[in-house]
């Protein structure tokens, strides 16, 4: 079991101002599998003192120390991947080679991302005698998700070291332990005391502490829309600048002309993926009304085939929900789906018969489902897609667009350039055609309730970054 009840503030390991443990559960087992402290408000000013005091010299260094830095950081985590791996499988039960291969491997993948874009980043640009330049923003809040825990930190730390930027940063407490060991790597890679610190906490107890702190310049915050809501009132009376990636619910509509089998049995999985704890997830699948009982097979068919159990089987497909929480809010929610009049084509609730123990749910797809029903409203977070018939283009692209949010969307179909022609229509910040991957170099993030700025890549960095002009820099010439 890891016991891990020190945060790291200053360039070492300290003892909570306040001993306040807290036990994190294995979501596969139920059982404790380690356990950490949750800070105070205490904790928090000591943490931000530290990032205040450091700011002006590490803001200082040069674009090459600052690459040279990341560039050690990626040394020092290849040697701990598959640790991280582990504390990701354990802590919020991602199966072992997801683990590993996806959820361990976006942390270097963002760092790398980061150290790319700096190095040809445009810090200043001249407009006559004018100097415009890009500056660290200051000590930055970073608040971050049990969903894809490497994910959301590595997205934030990166961009925020190479943009200048200390920081705080407060992982979910329900799967910490990664995010600690990130703190062994930082230390390791020779990170400057102070620049990097990490509290651990709950919201109301850190998540608040930090966004309203008067020596924080910016928080960036990825989690619910309702917890967004809370972060941004919280820091707007010092009106510091909140960068958020929040919830989707994101379309993903199948056009007649697509390769069926394909796009309907990729959508689906992707619904199962983490299962279904990802917010771009293409969750409401949106088929020609002619072909719903054919879409609605090929869905079945997908779920039917995923391996749901132990996440340390290397031939686990989907593990379990991060926690009884979750598991209940899910479970109420199928439910939902069911008594609002949606057919249940598979899963439901309850846990997978051959699983007595743990937070398991069952893959499940509803079909006929119409976008007024709770399942298509509101994020299930679970491995839950709901099929939406439509009877033309334009209907699809109504019932895509009729959401709060605006996260994702994806587009399938035999013709490129209709494909483009609906994407151009999505009121999302992504959309993927003919389930295109994401690209790490591009922006991430959403329109509406989805969030507000981008993370990944160079749009990573400039949410880090103020904007001054300084007039005159040049003199002017005579005559």
């Amino acid at each position: 079991m890891r016991e891990m009840l020190q945060f790291y503030i200053d360039g070492r390991w300290v003892d909570p101002v306040k001993p306040r443990s807290f036990d994190v559960i294995n979501p596969a087992t139920e059982k404790v599998c380690g356990r950490i402290s949750l800070g105070s408000m205490k904790d928090v000013d000591i943490a931000v003192t530290a990032a205040c005091k450091a700011q002006d010299r590490y803001a200082q260094t040069t674009r090459q120390q600052r690459i040279e830095l990341l560039d050690a950081i990626l040394v020092e985590f290849k040697k701990r991947h598959d640790e991280v791996a582990r504390a990701i499988m354990e802590e919020m039960g991602a199966p072992w080679l997801l683990a590993r291969d996806s959820q361990a491997a976006s942390g270097p993948q963002h760092i790398e991302a980061a150290r790319d874009a700096l190095k040809d980043y445009v810090f200043e640009e001249r407009h006559g005698t004018t100097l415009i330049v890009k500056e660290p923003v200051g000590p930055c809040a970073l608040i971050t998700p049990w969903n894809w825990p490497m994910n959301q930190i590595a997205c934030k730390v990166a961009p925020a070291l190479a943009a200048g930027c200390t920081m705080v940063l407060k992982p979910s407490e329900i799967a910490p332990f990664d995010a600690m060991i990130f703190a062994e790597i930082l230390h390791a890679a020779g990170v400057p005391a102070g620049v990097f610190n990490l509290v651990n906490g709950d919201g109301a107890g850190v998540g608040a502490a930090l966004s309203s702190h008067p020596g924080i310049a910016m928080v960036s915050f990825t989690g619910s829309t309702r917890a967004g809501v809370a972060v941004a009132q919280s820091a707007a009376p010092s009106v510091k600048r909140v960068a958020q990636e929040l919830g989707g619910k994101s379309a993903n509509i199948i056009l007649e002309d697509a390769d069926f089998e394909n796009a309907v049995s990729k959508g689906a999985a992707e619904c199962f993926e983490n299962t279904g704890q990802s917010c771009n997830a293409p969750t409401r699948m949106l088929v020609p009304r002619s072909r719903l009982a054919e879409a609605t097979a090929i869905a079945v068919r997908t779920a039917e085939a995923v391996k749901t159990g132990d996440p340390t089987d290397p031939k686990t497909d989907m593990g379990p929900v991060v926690s009884e929480l979750q598991w209940n809010k899910v479970q109420t929610l199928i439910q939902k789906g069911i008594d609002e009049g949606a057919t249940l084509a598979t899963g439901g609730t309850g846990r997978p018969k051959e699983l007595s123990r743990g937070y398991f749910v069952k893959p499940t797809v509803f079909t006929d489902v119409n976008n007024q029903m709770t399942i298509a409203r509101e994020e299930i977070f679970g491995p839950v897609v709901s099929i939406i018939p439509y009877d033309s283009e334009e209907e699809a692209v109504r019932i895509a667009n009729d959401t709060p949010y605006g996260l994702s969307g994806y587009v399938s179909s035999g013709n490129l350039e209709r494909a483009r022609r609906i994407a151009s229509r999505l009121r999302t910040g992504m959309v993927h055609i003919n389930n295109a991957s994401l690209d790490s170099m591009a922006p991430f993030g959403g329109y509406k309730q989805s969030g507000n700025g981008r993370e990944w890549g160079a749009y990573g960095i400039d949410e880090f970054l103020e904007v001054k002009s300084v007039y005159g820099y040049e003199a002017r010439k005579a005559g």
